[in-house]
């Protein structure tokens, strides 16, 4: 009976772990790192602003502004006016991923005791719509969010992640000294926010529904019996359980990495950003080897395109982008992964940032695509970094790069120099 007692408390405390506990900002980082690599091995890199824009163009759709030539601009229909199958939230990769990761975040808060609605103070809900716009006109300009316009893109080689991430740190150094001034000067709105709580246990089953309507789903897309896109639609399985990873890893650690970004000129704290650049490296070793790799070696083809998360947006719209991008994220208290965990337990401002988020980046890009701005070089250029200087000089350029942004926060957070005044 003691050996039983034993085991019954080996499991708490493994479940206390695993489902309650906050995890290490750098064991986090590791392990979005290491999920990254394998849903690029298994598919394609993952992103956020894909799905957003997927349900973007799903809303404008359906409202009748994407109809016609635009329709087909989008890819939601083809030349003869037929639905394109992959459009749809629900078999568009993007999309699939931003669900998963959301259900992630779900599951994780409800096992964890930490999903709520909470309803912000209502000057909020303004500052939600605003950054949701931001945010999308930005991650048009640059490319992607922070993951794809920065984290993945210099994690897959590209030039175009330097230029981003050369644009988010002003972007969010002036979102944050916006926000010192709103809480000096503004006064209006600032009441209304209450917590609805759900009861732990109902929290718990929750949950558990989760991990079986995850389970069902990816079964779903692997048995998947139809005429057309059946290989497309059976390898959806595993993006999805990737992305589902993601996302409870996410919240688990509460990572997000515009925090990164904040905390060093907030506070001095660095654990989060010295999180993001050890993430980016380990992606960026996982990158080299899929697109370079034995296959290359030996005459055939990469396991990973090259060009993958490569985007012509090496110049102004990689740097002006990620600066509105990053302005965005402040106000909006979440950037792109970052804001979809959020939705996943329950924060109601993310709720509201979201659509217009979606929305605003549906039409930027479909106006970018209608003139072909990013082909004809409007935007910048493709800057693939092995093809311009090697795999061996790429990787010292970005271990080069994250250890010197190492010992800048480190720096920082024993001296204070870098700290944004109040």
């Amino acid at each position: 009976m003691e050996d039983v007692k034993v085991l019954w408390q080996k499991i708490r405390h493994l479940y206390k772990v695993l489902c309650q506990e906050e995890w290490n900002p750098t064991l986090t980082g590791i392990i979005v790192a290491l999920l990254s690599i394998l849903i690029m091995a298994w598919w394609r890199p993952w992103g956020a602003v894909g799905a957003i824009r997927n349900w973007g163009d799903w809303m404008l759709w359906h409202a009748g502004i994407f109809n016609g030539d635009l329709a087909e601009l989008v890819g939601f229909v083809n030349e003869d006016g037929e639905k394109i199958l992959t459009k749809s939230f629900l078999f568009n990769t993007g999309s699939v991923i931003g669900l998963g990761f959301i259900g992630g975040a779900f599951i994780s808060a409800c096992l964890g005791g930490q999903f709520a609605f909470r309803f912000p103070p209502v000057r909020e809900y303004v500052k939600a719509m605003i950054a949701g716009v931001l945010m999308g006109i930005g991650s048009a300009l640059a490319g992607g969010c922070n993951v794809g316009g920065m984290y993945n893109a210099i994690g897959n080689l590209a030039a175009n992640g330097f230029a981003m991430w050369i644009g988010l740190v002003p972007g969010v150094l002036l979102g944050l000294w916006l926000l010192y001034k709103e809480m000096e000067l503004i006064t209006w709105g600032g009441g209304g926010s209450f917590t609805l709580n759900i009861p732990y246990p109902i929290q718990w089953v929750l949950g558990v529904a989760g991990v079986v309507g995850v389970i069902w789903c990816a079964n779903y897309y692997a048995t998947f019996d139809g005429d057309d896109f059946v290989e497309y639609i059976t390898s959806l399985s595993g993006i999805l359980l990737i992305a589902v990873g993601l996302g409870y890893t996410m919240q688990r650690g509460r990572w997000c990495m515009i925090q990164g970004f904040r905390e060093p000129h907030m506070t001095g704290d660095c654990k989060m950003a010295k999180s993001v650049a050890l993430s980016i490296v380990i992606v960026a070793v996982g990158a080299a080897v899929l697109k370079y790799g034995v296959g290359t070696r030996l005459g055939g083809d990469p396991v990973l395109d090259p060009m993958n998360y490569v985007r012509g947006t090496f110049g102004w719209g990689g740097v002006v982008g990620g600066f509105i991008f990053g302005l965005g994220a402040m106000l909006a208290g979440g950037c792109g992964s970052g804001a979809l965990w959020r939705v996943g337990e329950g924060q109601i401002k993310l709720w509201v940032c979201v659509p217009f988020f979606s929305i605003s980046n549906s039409l930027m890009v479909a106006w970018f695509s209608a003139f072909n701005f990013e082909e004809n070089g409007y935007l910048g250029s493709y800057v693939y970094l092995p093809d311009v200087m090697g795999y061996g000089y790429t990787m010292a350029l970005i271990v080069g790069f994250s250890t010197l942004w190492y010992l800048v926060v480190t720096w920082n957070e024993d001296t204070n120099k870098l700290l944004l005044p109040m």
